[in-house]
């Protein structure tokens, strides 16, 4: 899958590092969220019922991909991040999204009195909330990564944002969605302003991933303050029953 930075800030070229966003699962996977991390040779991934990212290696040999099938198992899906090559033969790419990736360029991150914290008490609530919204896989556990804020009206929870990824120096606010009754009302605006200023309050910058056909979501990004930093793919492939053994 094709990664294309779009400022100087997308690879440390002078050092040869690069950098913790060009593959965030990995970076958040090797960092902050080590403690998550299930290993198998230089694959990592995050137990199923937190998230459904895996990483690989950039350049993934023959091994590699065999260890991600052992990890994951015959014939699950896997969305893959920061991988430069496509999936061996026997491999089924079963979503190829084009995406882009976010930065923090000045957002104007501000406290919401409104929202309130998340807890594991309000995950069968937020799963709800995301079957009927669709922003993006949530799972049992997800709320984990870091600090989910929603609002309610009436004691139903009626809209949410959050932090998944987290790469040294950066969190990601994801999860953000509104139930279609009460879309217009800013509610995502406020959460999305919320979440960047807990993540600012720590010292690190917060990050957006969205689809590229999302323009209306891009845009409000933008107006918020965010910046397009690289165009990317989504890429989820399908391991097969049985992986040839290199």
């Amino acid at each position: 899958m094709s990664d294309v930075p779009l400022d100087a800030h997308s690879a440390r070229v002078a050092t040869g590092e690069p950098h913790p966003l060009d593959a965030p699962a990995r970076s958040s996977l090797n960092g902050p969220h080590a403690h998550f991390a299930e290993r198998r040779g230089n694959v990592l991934r995050y137990p199923a019922d937190v998230a459904t990212f895996a990483a690989l290696p950039e350049d993934p040999d023959a091994t590699d991909w065999e260890d991600i099938a052992a990890l994951v198992g015959p014939g699950e899906v896997v969305p893959l991040n920061g991988v430069k090559v496509p999936p061996p033969d026997g491999w089924e790419v079963v979503m190829r999204l084009a995406g882009v990736q976010l930065v923090d360029d000045g957002v104007a991150a501000a406290p919401y009195e409104e929202a309130v914290r998340l807890g594991k008490e309000d995950v069968p609530e937020m799963l709800d909330l995301v079957e009927r919204t669709r922003p993006g896989p949530f799972l049992p556990r997800t709320i984990e990564l870091g600090t989910y804020l929603g609002v309610r009206r009436k004691g139903a929870l009626v809209a949410m944002a959050g932090e998944r990824l987290h790469p040294p120096g950066w969190t990601e606010i994801s999860a953000v969605c509104t139930d279609d009754a009460f879309r217009g009302q800013g509610l995502a605006t406020r959460l999305v302003l919320a979440v960047a200023h807990g993540i600012r309050s720590r010292g690190e910058t917060p990050f957006m991933h969205a689809a590229a056909s999302n323009v209306n979501a891009i845009r409000l990004y933008e107006s918020l303050g965010f910046r397009l930093r690289r165009r990317t793919t989504f890429l989820a492939v399908r391991v097969p029953d049985q992986v040839p053994v290199a």
